[in-house]
């Protein structure tokens, strides 16, 4: 909610009466009979509650200050319909006051003194006249009234619209792919795997199942994983312990049927000679973990002697993993990294799919690596910078001026973020001048990177801001988010005031 705005006792006070007519936002119906902030009419006009859900829900911001007053400006920002239902039945009528303090609409003060229709404060929050100047010119909103529906005022930001799924979807993993909603049902021990179509979710239709337990089921079983690799839809869950059991691969078709394609502690990638699977089990620290396969049969590439994704931090060995990215197809070359021995550990290694020719071609030690329009982009152990070199390891040039702990690359530009403290990162943007930029004037919790934009994670209560790929705000929503989703379109996301789900498109 907006700070209360301090009223002097110069304020007049005025009359004010509740619509009697039907009012529409944004297509919520308003309740104004059990609302704490009601819309309100004063002489025949009316006026609209800035509170903060309110505002940004038709793409407002508002700050308050007690020097230097109210500011209200158009903004690329949304958030949820906020009921503000009280257990009160509100009256028919009420006194507001007329406000005596600083006001500024868009760069642009306000005389109250001198509006015809003046701005009131009603239990401490400021309220708009609903004129043609404020809502349409000011806020550029469309509204529409008549005697049957009413008032009905829209917006035109984005908005916050349920998802419609049910409530066991929001304790798994959920993904929005090609029009259809995926998520989990867990019942006793056994896991199914519905889709729905977005514009009809209550149409489910099971696409996969499996069953667990037993002695080792605090390897959570149940967790389902979905991700987007190749414009395809994966989903990924465990089974068994940790030595004896395995990651299960499944690939959903476009027909929407599910297929289990590998098994194993293992990481893949589609090449034009068939797939390519690092094994990450404790034979990958026995070298010649490296494969190809096709048609059924399975063969080893690259250097046996080369333990591939294997990396060494210190005295401690560590098999590659999670969000880091050690391995990587250029046509008809694959590019890994990957350790010798402790003298010669955490390379950057090509090898030809055609001939088997394994080389060196990053002889730094690195802690992971990307192929990025033909050039390798990788961060060194030994400063944490980012650098860049040609696809064959020469001509390097390092790119950040901080060390990184995350990059990406959207439409051509490089962003990274450097750690500031346990809970938060700075964001740049690499600059061919050399000079980084932040990206995001404050600190964020976190960035992924979701339909080519970056999702930046504001922490706390704050939401999340979207920036297209030059780093240019596209929308902030301004709504407490828990997690962000696997989507090709749109934000999908879990709110953590509710835990429900809701999505943006």
């Amino acid at each position: 909610m907006m700070p209360a705005v301090q009223i002097s006792a110069s304020e007049a006070s005025v009359k004010v009466t509740l619509p009697t007519f039907k009012v529409n936002l944004n297509g919520h119906v308003v309740e104004n009979q059990y609302r704490e902030y009601p819309l309100l009419v004063y002489r025949g006009i009316t006026y609209f509650p800035m509170t903060w859900n309110d505002t940004r829900m038709l793409g407002l911001e508002t700050t308050w200050s007690q020097t230097a007053g109210l500011h209200i400006k158009q903004s690329q920002v949304t958030s949820a319909y906020a009921s503000y239902k009280s257990g009160s039945r509100n009256a028919s009528s009420y006194s507001a006051k007329i406000s005596a303090s600083a006001i500024t609409v868009n760069g642009k003060a306000i005389n109250n003194s001198k509006e015809q229709y003046p701005l009131l404060n009603f239990r401490n929050i400021t309220y708009f006249p609903l004129t043609w100047r404020f809502a349409y010119e000011e806020f550029g909103w469309d509204y529409k009234w008549n005697a049957v529906s009413g008032l009905s005022i829209t917006s035109h930001n984005p908005q916050l619209q349920s998802t419609g799924l049910p409530a066991f979807a929001a304790d798994n993993d959920v993904a929005l792919f090609k029009g259809y909603y995926y998520f989990t049902q867990t019942t006793g021990s056994t896991n199914q795997v519905y889709r729905a179509p977005i514009q009809q979710p209550s149409a489910k239709e099971e696409i996969y199942s499996y069953s667990f337990g037993g002695p080792d089921s605090e390897w959570h079983p149940t967790n389902v994983s979905f991700m987007i690799r190749d414009n395809a839809l994966w989903f990924t869950y465990h089974l068994g312990g940790g030595v004896m059991g395995s990651d299960q691969f499944v690939k959903v078709g476009d027909n929407g049927k599910a297929e289990l394609l590998h098994e194993g502690y293992l990481d893949f990638r589609a090449t034009s000679h068939g797939t390519l699977i690092v094994q990450l089990g404790a034979w990958g620290f026995e070298g010649g973990n490296l494969y190809l396969s096709s048609a059924g049969e399975k063969k080893k590439v690259g250097d046996p002697g080369l333990m591939y994704a294997v990396t060494l931090s210190g005295t401690q060995w560590s098999l590659g993993g999670g969000n880091a990215s050690y391995m990587a197809v250029n046509g008809d070359h694959v590019y890994v990294l990957a350790s010798r021995d402790e003298s010669d550990a955490n390379k950057i290694y090509e090898i030809n799919l055609k001939t088997n020719k394994t080389k060196k071609i990053v002889d730094a030690n690195v802690g992971w690596f990307q192929v990025i329009d033909q050039k390798l982009y990788y961060v060194k152990d030994k400063d944490k910078s980012l650098y860049s070199s040609d696809i064959d390891g020469k001509n390097e040039v390092k790119l950040s001026e901080h060390a990184v702990t995350w990059f990406e690359s959207i439409d051509g530009n490089l962003f990274y973020t450097t750690k500031k403290s346990s809970t938060q990162y700075d964001l740049y943007k690499v600059n061919s001048n050399g000079d980084d930029t932040l990206a995001w004037g404050a600190s964020i919790a976190g960035v992924q990177v979701v339909n080519n934009q970056l999702v930046c994670l504001l922490g706390g209560n704050n939401g999340v801001a979207l920036l297209d790929g030059s780093g240019r705000l596209l929308l902030k929503v301004s709504e407490p988010i828990g997690r962000v989703f696997t989507s090709d379109n749109g934000l999908l996301f879990q709110k953590s005031n509710d835990s429900s789900l809701a999505i943006i498109r």
